[in-house]
């Protein structure tokens, strides 16, 4: 399994080896071994779920209060998607930053995003079934949203599709609203949290 930084520290995506013979594929999307080898420590399962979405289904952007946030590891076991990992932690470096990556049932890369990090994607096909595995159980009362189509984040939405979109995020508050209302994850806290796990 490869692992790769994306450009917003904490995020890495992941691409493991894919056993393909005449009956199909198998892939592990997860080893401990390597992700403990690139991100530092061992995922923490929380919970496990997985999405269904139509084409054109946008997702979040979804965070959790720290502590104890939620990280997550995302994959794609059904039909395509874009997945975004927005740096959301007031006094990062990276604050604001994003990067994406298509997530497919032929490659089966994953990704990977620590606590304070905000997740959204967007559904390319119908049908599209994304996977999680959280290092918490999800508590509706510590997540929160950011606006996916805040013009100051510029998030890569493909032009060509119908965006669907739930209520609650679409009324969700921009970056900077969120940062003025202090509803952002801190950086220092959060760093504070993976040191004492690593």
């Amino acid at each position: 399994m490869k692992a790769r930084e994306l450009a917003v520290s904490g995020a890495y995506e992941f691409s493991p080896d894919v056993h393909r013979d005449e009956r199909g594929a198998f892939v592990a999307h997860y080893t401990e071994s390597a992700f403990s080898a690139a991100v530092g420590h061992p995922l923490r399962l929380g919970q496990n779920h997985h999405s269904v979405s139509r084409r054109g289904t946008v997702r979040g952007v979804h965070y959790a209060d720290v502590p104890p946030g939620q990280a997550k590891m995302v994959t794609c076991v059904g039909g395509e998607l874009l997945d975004v990992v927005v740096d959301l932690r007031v006094g990062s470096p990276t604050f604001g930053r994003w990067d994406s990556v298509r997530l497919d049932p032929v490659t089966y890369r994953a990704v990977y995003l620590e606590e304070g990090l905000g997740h959204a994607f967007i559904a390319l096909r119908d049908d599209t079934v994304a996977a999680y595995l959280n290092s918490e159980e999800y508590n509706p009362g510590a997540e929160h949203e950011i606006d996916p189509f805040d013009p100051a984040l510029g998030l890569p939405w493909p032009k060509d599709l119908e965006y669907l979109v739930s209520e609650r995020d679409r009324n969700a508050p921009g970056l900077a609203e969120a940062e003025r209302a202090g509803l952002l994850p801190s950086y220092e806290v959060c760093r504070a949290l993976h040191a004492r796990r690593g």
